[in-house]
């Protein structure tokens, strides 16, 4: 185990990656809405929770989206 070498730094697909989770973090978003219709109220507050964290996330990921495209331009 102490040959180990750490794996390089290889940030060619992080912008593909971060836009496939934005995708995916915005169809659970819909989908979440879809079961809002079926939810008890109790239920219903827990996923407007989780949707504010979701909306929280999707900032977050776009803003390191266009970090990752700047970088890639250096």
């Amino acid at each position: 185990m102490a040959n180990q070498k750490p794996n390089p730094d290889n940030r060619a697909d992080n912008v593909d990656r971060l836009q496939e989770k934005v995708t995916n973090t915005i169809e659970n978003i819909e989908a979440s809405h879809d079961a809002l219709r079926f939810a008890s109220e109790e239920e219903k507050r827990n996923i407007e929770k989780k949707n504010k964290r979701r909306n929280q996330s999707l900032e977050a990921m776009r803003d390191e989206i266009k970090d990752e495209a700047r970088h890639q331009q250096y």
